[in-house]
């Protein structure tokens, strides 16, 4: 619930002690202040004495080995927290890897797996040549603590096929390095090796070793393709020197990939009566009518704002006024009352049989259902009578109610957790306890970066180790440090800046962010507008904005979500507010959802979940490309995983060219980077790369590297095209 207005503002070394004859010296100096603390209005006191100071211990040493292996990556503190996997993601893993001399080096990343052992060893590829920066992908299959390490290793064959091509070619030393490459080659046979391989190493010896050939014919047998390929998948190692293993915490998929849906319950179905024209709660039971449309649109996890009862004390009114009218129901974030606190349900919501009901009900559609986990209390809450030492009591004898000032927020009292943290971490982890057990997986957690991180991490290791399948959503619209340490001590997702990134730079340089520069920490989940967010532009754009943003969103991110009533392009903003009118938090909102076909983009929305299905590339984080277009609000990105990376097996690539102006027809050519999509370079921009299906439009083109594009925010804002070389 972070205002909005408020996010964008958004050692010495230890003295020598003093010898013996200097503190004689000092006694023999009375008139001086020298060794004491001296203020003119009172005079002279003694000054505290200086403790000895002791020497730090010596760092552990670490050998830095035959081949160094430095600037690991992803790592986290020096492994102090895990990195963020995936079942089914492929991660990079990078390091430089050198050595003394010329003789050539290289290196092996080792995924190891929960059991300690290792699970697959895969060569490294050299990113950035004369840097010697290394890099390979890692796939882990199944949720669990793994670890990675990199082996760096002198190259022997490496080293003799550089020198011996160029020294033969010269002239020199033919004889000898023909004798040092059957050398090397017998060495790297006598190894286990398959039968076929083997073979072909030892056929690479005798050509090397025919002295009736010409010397080039005899190089080639020792430099061959098939040689090349089994070292590949062979490699002779010598003084092969190992980083340490670094922690990888890999989550189920969901943790990863996810559309959310964001309802009120009591939203759905409210009414107003007949005869006495007071408003009518929705329920759980109603709530669950709504659920296949949803299911329809493709969405698989439906996120719950509080459930619980809600207090009357300072009960804020429509708009966040200051005193509610009569039948106003108050904000569900406003938790607890004589009812019960966060294990209970609001009664006008109904029981925990309809909320079992709901549950069940969604997961028969394929759905998952996320709560609000929104640890503060309205006055009324049961713990503020029965806990009073859980909160803040001021000078003048009040409970300190939420402030952000000049913001108040009367109707709640924010948990102290200094005075009594472990009674607070059992009552909260027995709360998290009630909801899994009615079959909650997911929990969007409110304003975590306002609760002390060490509980943070205490309580999502505890559930880790009992239910590692339920994940935790930061709402944290903070500062970066806060949110990166959110996401590496145990969130698995986050709420991002992206509701604010609005030109074609700030989204370009943030994507690349998140997918290169915070990967291992944070998991985005892009958001267009929440119930506490409505974005100028989200305000002045119309349906134009609210598509252009949705495409945005779930193809820019692998998970992403709406708020309920963003398909009708609920647009109206409260004066002075980045909020809607009528703001649902504290008030019913009744919608006719039968009027969505004709004037939302429930459609869009449903399409854009299919293409999310059918490609895998949108699925992943790690690698987004940026491509340069001619237009200032044209933007162009591509998402890639090779076959080696794909859960299919099969490469993917998809290419997103949206318009960002939602007011104006935008025309473009773009300079697509071929190799980046997987296809070839070719020197004349014009010639035909690649077919070029747009999964929205349903048109195929043939596009070479540099075409022309034109989008009417008013009938199709994007290209969302799935690319295959011709």
């Amino acid at each position: 619930m972070q205002d909005p207005q408020d996010i964008r503002r958004s050692a010495l070394s230890p003295a020598r002690p003093p010898s013996a004859h200097a503190a004689a010296a000092r006694v023999a100096r009375p008139a001086t202040t020298e060794g004491t603390s001296y203020r003119p209005d009172r005079g002279a006191r003694p000054a505290p004495p200086v403790a000895a100071a002791t020497p730090p211990e010596p760092a552990p040493f670490a050998p830095v080995g035959r081949i160094p292996v430095v600037e690991v990556s992803p790592v986290i503190e020096d492994g102090r927290w895990p990195a963020k996997g995936t079942a089914g993601e492929a991660f990079p893993v990078r390091a430089t890897v050198f050595r003394e001399g010329h003789d050539a080096v290289a290196a092996t990343a080792v995924l190891v797996a929960p059991d300690g052992t290792d699970r697959s060893w895969t060569a490294m590829s050299d990113i950035a040549p004369g840097l010697d920066r290394y890099e390979a992908w890692l796939v882990p299959d199944a949720p669990g603590t793994w670890g990675f390490r990199v082996e760096g290793w002198s190259d022997p064959y490496g080293t003799w096929s550089h020198d011996a091509i160029i020294k033969i070619d010269a002239g020199v030393d033919i004889e000898l390095m023909l004798t040092e490459g059957a050398l090397v080659l017998e060495r790297a046979g006598a190894r286990p090796l398959p039968a076929e391989a083997a073979a072909v190493l030892s056929h690479a010896v005798a050509g090397l070793r025919d002295a009736s050939r010409p010397a080039a014919a005899r190089l080639a047998a020792g430099t061959s393709a098939e040689v090349r390929e089994v070292l590949a998948a062979h490699p002779l190692r010598d003084m092969v020197s190992r980083s340490a293993t670094y922690p990888l915490e890999v989550d189920r998929e969901r943790a990863l990939v996810g559309s959310w849906y964001e309802m009120f319950p009591r939203s759905e179905g409210a009414h107003r009566d007949e005869y006495t024209g007071q408003w009518v709660s929705g329920t759980l039971r109603t709530a669950a009518e709504r659920l296949p449309a949803i299911a329809a649109m493709g969405f698989d996890v439906v996120y719950l704002t509080p459930v619980h009862p809600i207090g009357t004390t300072n009960r804020k009114g429509r708009n966040n006024t200051l005193v509610a009218e009569p039948g106003d129901p108050g904000s569900p974030y406003g938790i607890g009352g004589p009812d019960g606190g966060h294990d209970a349900i609001h009664p006008d919501l109904g029981t925990f049989e309809d909320f079992d009901a709901f549950v069940d009900r969604a997961r028969e559609l394929g759905m998952e259902v996320a709560l609000d986990l929104a640890l503060q209390c309205s006055p009324d809450h049961p713990w503020v009578h029965e806990h009073p030492e859980w909160f803040t009591t001021r000078a003048d004898g009040t409970v300190a109610y939420a402030e952000n000032p000049p913001k108040k927020y009367q109707d709640i009292y924010p948990l102290n957790f200094d005075n009594d943290p472990e009674g607070i971490y059992r009552a909260v982890r027995d709360v998290l306890q009630v909801w899994m057990d009615h079959g909650v997986t997911a929990f969007r957690v409110d304003n975590p970066h306002t609760k002390p991180l060490d509980f943070w991490q205490r309580l999502l290791a505890d559930v880790r180790a009992t239910r590692p399948d339920v994940l935790f959503l930061a709402e944290a619209f903070t500062r970066p440090a806060m949110m990166r340490t959110l996401g590496a001590i145990g969130f698995h997702q986050s709420y991002t800046y992206f509701t604010w990134r609005t030109t074609k730079k700030e989204i370009g340089d943030y994507l690349t962010e998140l997918a290169t520069e915070t990967d291992a920490h944070v998991r985005p989940s892009f958001w267009p507008t929440t119930h506490d967010i409505l974005t100028p532009y989200m305000q002045q754009g119309g349906a134009p904005a609210f598509a252009i943003r949705a495409v945005l969103a779930a193809t820019g991110s692998p998970t992403w979500g709406i708020y309920s009533g963003y398909e009708l392009i609920e647009n109206v903003a409260r004066p002075g507010a980045e909020e809607q009118i009528d703001n649902e938090k504290y008030e019913y909102k009744q919608r006719d959802w039968s009027r969505a076909p004709g004037i939302g983009i429930a459609p869009l929305l449903t399409r854009l979940n299919e293409i999310r299905r059918a490609h895998p590339a949108l699925q992943r984080l790690r690698d987004v490309h940026i491509h340069p277009t001619s237009d200032d609000a044209t933007l162009c990105f591509s998402k890639r995983l090779t076959a080696a990376q794909s859960p299919t097996g099969r490469a993917d690539t998809v290419l997103v060219v949206i318009n960002l102006d939602p007011y104006m027809t935008r025309e473009s050519l773009l300079f697509l980077d071929l190799p980046a999509l997987g296809l070839p370079a070719q020197a004349d921009p014009q010639a035909p790369a690649m077919t070029a299906t747009d999964e929205l439009g349903g048109q195929s083109y043939t596009w070479g590297s540099q075409p022309f594009v034109r989008l009417d925010p008013h009938a199709q804002c994007a290209h969302v095209i799935s690319v295959s070389a011709l």
